[in-house]
């Protein structure tokens, strides 16, 4: 089977990536591949900020949230210091059972095969790709998540990484119509959620950074984590997934070679403030296929990556350099305190810091000066 582009899973990465390039070229013939059929459930915090939405609808996908309950506030706290206010949009928590399948959808819709395929081998050739020796593409996009097959073929390692545990259960302890994070203060960085779904249940979970000096923590582990820092969450609960979290760093992601390009996870493009990462996988998923039909519509497929690159870089290299500085600050939990606190007086700073955690915010001059007062008041 010959396809222009091969897209490697279909999670919200890859059927970005089929909807960026199909609205590119409408012509070209796009193979989704994924080993799992939809709908399929998969973990994650399920949180989705407005600017996904948006990035969707401008291209072309309408009725993401249909029949869907917004979250109009957040609260992040440490102990007994805490802030709660009111989001500057409103966010949505959308099972990736229902994400997933809705944005596959749209892919098919515009034009998208999808098949149910699990990629084993990669090979580079001159002018194509070819998996498992019976698929050949002129331009594969890899969104096949953390383990990615491909990240791993081409060679390149994963870096930093976290662990989470995500279950569903009632909502519970007050947090109805929230988002609520709280962060640990034994092991950093680390932290526990509860996301109300709007129905009566949230999506909950813990997670934190695996680290080389002490092993890889046990699900009971994380469990009990959770109930310490969010009492009562977990009664309840059911659907227990735990998760990897290829978190972002300094170096910036690896975005693949000549006509193989890597998105979302397999980018290893997860925040690592606040282990987000449907924003990364939207946004790089339609960058990757709008460059990759840019390279075929000029002959020139092995130029894929650098059209990719340049596009990743004005897109998202400044918010990435400042979240590495954020997550490296956050390591502190007198920083994490003086942040929360100068979230709580002012509304501008709890807007910027949101951004800086849900989508491509940077670290702001007002930020900036208030994390300073704050920690020095």
């Amino acid at each position: 089977m010959k396809v222009d582009i091969a897209v490697v899973g279909a999670g919200p990465a890859g059927a970005a990536s089929a909807l960026g390039a199909l609205r590119e070229d409408p012509s070209l013939e796009v193979a989704l591949l994924d080993r799992a059929r939809f709908p399929r459930d998969k973990a994650c915090g399920d949180g989705v900020a407005p600017q996904v939405i948006d990035l969707l609808e401008a291209a072309g996908v309408r009725g993401v949230t249909d029949g869907l309950v917004p979250v109009h506030r957040l609260r992040l706290a440490r102990g007994t210091i805490e802030v709660e206010r009111d989001m500057t949009r409103p966010a949505w928590v959308v099972p990736r059972t229902l994400f997933d399948q809705r944005l596959v959808a749209a892919a098919a819709d515009a034009g998208g095969t999808v098949l149910h395929h699990r990629v084993r081998t990669l090979q580079q050739r001159r002018r194509a790709v070819v998996l498992d020796d019976d698929l050949e593409a002129r331009i594969v996009i890899a969104a096949d998540g953390a383990h990615s097959t491909v990240r791993r073929a081409l060679g390149h390692p994963r870096g930093p990484t976290a662990l989470a545990l995500r279950g569903y259960a009632p909502t519970s302890g007050g947090r109805t119509g929230a988002q609520v994070i709280t962060f640990g203060s034994e092991r950093q960085p680390s932290y526990a959620w509860s996301f109300d779904r709007g129905d009566g249940t949230a999506n909950v979970g813990y997670g934190e950074l695996l680290t080389t000096r002490r092993p890889a923590p046990s699900r009971q582990h994380l469990l009990e984590r959770l109930e310490h820092l969010l009492p009562g969450a977990s009664e309840g609960a059911s659907d227990w997934r735990g998760h990897p979290l290829p978190l972002s760093g300094w170096a910036g992601p690896a975005l693949g070679t000549q006509r193989v390009l890597l998105t979302g996870d397999a980018a290893g493009l997860v925040n690592p403030m606040t282990g987000e990462g449907i924003y990364y996988a939207v946004a790089t998923g339609l960058l990757a296929g709008r460059a990759a039909a840019g390279a075929l519509r000029a002959d020139d497929g092995h130029t894929a990556v650098d059209r990719y690159s340049r596009a990743v870089r004005r897109e998202l290299a400044a918010h990435l350099k400042h979240t590495a500085v954020a997550a490296r600050l956050c390591l502190s939990g007198r920083v994490l305190d003086a942040g929360i606190r100068a979230a709580s007086r002012d509304q501008r700073v709890f807007d910027d810091l949101t951004e800086l955690g849900l989508t491509k915010g940077r670290i702001t001059l007002p930020m900036a000066l208030a994390l300073i007062g704050s920690m020095v008041g």
